[in-house]
């Protein structure tokens, strides 16, 4: 799934590629992928110019001028950009077609992903709406904002940091990446967490988002960008996919176990269960 790194380097690289070109038709393959009315979508975008690109967690909000299109990539979702006369491969349920020959094409093998039409400034209602949490980076993911979310709950520690109203864009890599540099077991119940703990979290969600996003996001398996761009952050992994393979920091082989449905990597001697 890509995360928020991986959705941050897809933004940039369709940034670089698309804004400022205008889009001359729309063709819907699946049409359940488009969220309200299907002819609305494609009569509101035809014709119009993309203005700029922006992301909120994992969420892309595509600006024209007169409206925006949300996209959500859910599991698997990639787009290509490539020539409109190009044979459609399967997979591929949305394209938009640009007045220059060009084309940007949504693929999803599991039709997960979503996309949306809304007001020019309908942005910021769209995120309440959605209940889409603060990033690592806003300004306003304190101390305080984390506490007040924490106190509402009592379960353990990685279902909360993956909780997208709570964190927006942290994910499964990246949660496991933060747990082990803070020295948490991701089994760790909320109400054990001291005040320097969630300081941690913070910061350590900080560098761990920051370097990513420095390096392309994340290439593994279950998600390959494929606008041309391979991440490198899978090189810096500590603990994430290295199963039965040494800690950098004590030498303990690297175990993965399951937290709320989710394979979790974990060193058990850095990250030890607390009574």
């Amino acid at each position: 799934m890509p995360e928020l790194p991986e959705v941050e380097t897809v933004r940039k690289t369709l940034e670089h590629l698309i804004v400022s070109k205008t889009i001359q038709s729309v063709q819907l393959f699946y049409p359940k992928m488009i969220q309200g009315d299907c002819m609305d979508f494609q009569n509101h975008v035809t014709n119009q110019t993309i203005q700029s690109i922006k992301r909120v967690g994992k969420y892309l909000f595509f600006h024209f001028q007169e409206g925006i299109v949300v996209s959500h990539l859910r599991m698997e979702g990639k787009y290509y950009v490539q020539p409109a006369s190009d044979p459609i491969q399967k997979h591929v349920h949305v394209l938009f077609s640009f007045q220059d020959g060009q084309s940007l094409r949504y693929h999803d093998v599991r039709k997960f992903g979503t996309m949306e039409w809304i007001p020019l400034h309908g942005m910021k209602d769209y995120v309440k709406k959605h209940r889409i949490g603060l990033e690592p980076f806003d300004s306003d993911f304190t101390m305080g904002y984390l506490q007040a979310k924490l106190s509402r709950t009592t379960k353990m520690i990685k279902p909360v940091l993956l909780d997208q109203t709570i964190v927006a864009g942290l994910g499964n890599i990246y949660v496991d990446e933060v747990l082990f540099i803070c020295g948490l077991h991701p089994e760790t119940r909320v109400h054990q967490l001291h005040h320097s703990d969630i300081e941690h979290i913070i910061s350590a969600s900080q560098a761990v988002l920051g370097k990513a996003i420095e390096l392309g996001g994340t290439t593994i398996r279950s998600y390959v960008s494929s606008l041309g761009v391979s991440g490198r952050f899978q090189n810096e992994l500590l603990v994430h996919m290295r199963k039965g393979e040494p800690c950098y920091s004590c030498g303990t082989f690297i175990e993965k176990i399951k937290v709320g449905g989710r394979g979790t990597y974990v060193c058990p001697t850095c990250q030890t269960k607390r009574g």
